[in-house]
């Protein structure tokens, strides 16, 4: 004889996958235009599991600052240029090696308080199967001298920071910026509860 479930328990259930089919239809990963105002750059890397395996459906979007350090939202109304080239949003599934990437613009500094500046960086969210809430976290550059004084970099202890830095590599003429995402276990991204 088989357990079966108490009435009215809904037994537990994985979340995915369902992002290819139903939030990737239209896939914005490539972020420019011929006209976009920056410094163009490529960001790519993949998703890990907890016992180090890619993860090929998971969901990565990135928000962030135009070359100015402005946001495209009706709340920045900080007196910079705003690029109407330029969305600052973007959105790239990951494919069976795990692998996701964006074509875009380095962003500008921000402010954090007062007249305190963040150093450049993207907001990055992950959706994957088996996760009820999405993760956040950050890519920061490592070539960028602004990291140093970074009010939220300067939070996360130092021993692993190098999980939210993007290692910059030269190819075929232009920059790319490498950053793996581990959900879980040893070398973890560091993710923000926010």
């Amino acid at each position: 004889m088989s357990a079966q479930p108490a009435l009215g328990v809904t037994p537990s259930q994985t979340v995915g996958p369902f992002f290819a089919p139903a939030l990737l239809r239209d896939v914005k990963n490539v972020l420019t235009t011929d006209s976009t105002e920056g410094e163009r750059i490529r960001i790519e890397g993949k998703v890990f599991d907890g016992i180090g395996n890619v993860v090929p459906d998971a969901l990565i979007e990135i928000w962030q600052a135009n070359s100015h350090g402005k946001f495209n939202h009706p709340r920045d109304r900080r007196d910079l240029p705003l690029d109407p080239e330029f969305g600052g949003y973007g959105r790239s599934g990951t494919d069976d090696d795990g692998v996701y990437w964006f074509e875009t613009i380095k962003p500008g500094a921000v402010p954090f308080e007062g007249d305190q500046l963040q150093a450049p960086h993207i907001s990055v969210i992950v959706h994957a199967r088996g996760m009820l809430n999405h993760a956040q976290t950050r890519l920061y550059f490592e070539d960028e001298a602004a990291n140093g004084a970074d009010p939220v970099l300067a939070l996360v202890p130092a021993d692993r920071r190098s999980t939210l830095i993007a290692r910059r590599e030269q190819a075929d003429g232009g920059v790319t910026y490498r950053l793996d995402i581990v959900l879980q276990g040893r070398g973890e991204t560091v993710f923000f509860n926010i």
